[in-house]
């Protein structure tokens, strides 16, 4: 039961089969056991491959049973119809459209293969590039507050400044009335004078100038400082949302790419490997040969085709020799009177109703 299954696989004819050795059936059923084997991996290729792009399971189970099903049907076609020749060149140019075929779909079923055994190494490729493209996507929100933030900050600084700035001239009156009072600078004289006072009054002024520059900048300092926060707070929700782009930058062709920074060797041993097993039943059958199925399947097909090739000779000839007996015969009638005379009669009857019909037409119009 499983050598038929493996035969039907291999697209032979059973029947043929049938009537020939062990060890011709055998050598069909491996072929069609290559092309299921072939066919199952492809199946299991796609439906990886297409689990990391959908990320659901029935999904990616439903499409790659399609493709594989389409590659075992491609398998099966590429085999089938490759005829045993009796020159091995004949053979080779017959089947090396199907090995370009063959080499295609190993490469389409090797790759999403090649991700899943170097699975762990790609994860660790794409956890750099996503660190990678976390720092560039900061840098690149950043750019956007940055400036924003660095203008505020020097308002900051300014209003600060010009606390600082009063603070030193208040500083400075205080030291003056002071020094005033103790006769160390100004009059020299000891004792609170009119001098102290005037210098007392001025600092006071300057003191009360100070307290009102302190509310306001204050004020002013607290809004900016107010605006910094909300545009921090603006930085990060922005980081937020577009860090899960950069967490799900983990898709096929990221994969794809990942793996193309890996070792070339490993991956390319792989695809030899597929490449192996896809083309290892049309190498089997060139290099294979001549067996009674070949043979066989030569005779039937050699007899329909001589048989159909004499069915065409043969109207050829029925239609030449029917043709010439035609001609003969009519040539011979055209030469009797008795039939010229008798289309002329029957010309002339068939002129006088058609002449009598349009008169009678006529006259039922007027």
């Amino acid at each position: 039961m499983i050598q038929n299954f493996f035969i039907l696989c291999s697209g032979a004819d059973a029947s043929i089969l049938e009537t020939c050795s062990p060890g011709e059936r055998n050598k069909y059923a491996g072929i069609g056991a290559t092309v299921f084997f072939t066919a199952v991996m492809a199946f299991i290729a796609c439906s990886y491959a297409l689990y990391t792009v959908f990320d659901n399971v029935y999904t990616a189970i439903f499409f790659g049973l399609i493709w594989g099903l389409l590659i075992f049907n491609l398998d099966r076609f590429i085999v089938s119809t490759i005829k045993k020749r009796d020159r091995f060149r004949s053979e080779l140019l017959q089947a090396a459209p199907r090995i370009v075929l063959a080499i295609i779909i190993a490469v389409v079923i090797s790759k999403p293969l090649e991700m899943k055994i170097f699975q762990k190494e790609i994860d660790q490729v794409l956890l750099e590039q996503k660190n990678e493209l976390t720092l560039a996507n900061k840098e690149q929100i950043a750019q956007q507050y940055t400036p924003v933030v660095a203008g505020l900050n020097q308002e900051i600084d300014a209003l600060k400044g010009e606390i600082t700035a009063k603070e030193a001239e208040t500083n400075a009156l205080y030291e003056t009335y002071i020094s005033e009072a103790e006769g160390r600078a100004g009059t020299m004289l000891l004792g609170k004078g009119p001098v102290y006072k005037e210098k007392r009054e001025k600092h006071d002024a300057y003191l009360l100038e100070l307290q009102q520059l302190k509310q306001t900048n204050g004020q002013k300092i607290a809004d900016i400082e107010t605006q910094i926060a909300n545009l921090n707070t603006e930085y990060a929700v922005a980081v937020n949302d577009s860090q899960p782009i950069i967490d799900g930058f983990d898709g096929l062709m990221a994969r794809i790419n990942a793996l193309g920074e890996l070792p070339w060797f490993p991956s390319f041993f792989i695809f030899l490997l597929f490449l192996a097993i896809e083309t290892a039943p049309i190498v089997a059958k060139l290099l294979a040969p001549k067996g009674p199925y070949d043979l066989k399947l030569e005779d039937e097909e050699t007899a329909v085709e001589t048989w159909v090739t004499q069915k065409v000779l043969q109207r050829q000839k029925i239609l030449a020799t029917d043709t010439s007996l035609n001609e003969k015969i009519y040539g011979e009638i055209a030469e009797e009177e008795a039939v010229y005379a008798y289309k002329k009669q029957k010309a002339e009857e068939l002129l006088r109703l058609q002449a009598d019909t349009f008169h009678d037409l006529q006259i039922k119009s007027l």
